[in-house]
């Protein structure tokens, strides 16, 4: 288990900074935590996306 920061994180997953670092202050990795004033995470800790891609979500209020 290796510490890097969230600059570094961001880079290693093509993701935006202040969107990983969102979802680090809400709890969202296992493995974030905040020294300081600084982020740090498991440099192996994979990124999960959450949302809904199938478009399951399509249309919805119609189905009723």
């Amino acid at each position: 288990m290796s510490l890097i920061s969230i600059t570094e994180y961001a880079e290693k997953y093509s993701k935006n900074r202040k969107s990983v670092q969102k979802k680090a202050a809400r709890g969202g990795f296992k493995t974030a935590r905040k020294i300081g004033t600084q982020w740090v995470i498991d440099s192996e800790e994979v990124f999960v996306d959450n949302r809904i891609k199938s478009g399951k979500c399509n249309n919805w209020r119609k189905s009723k």
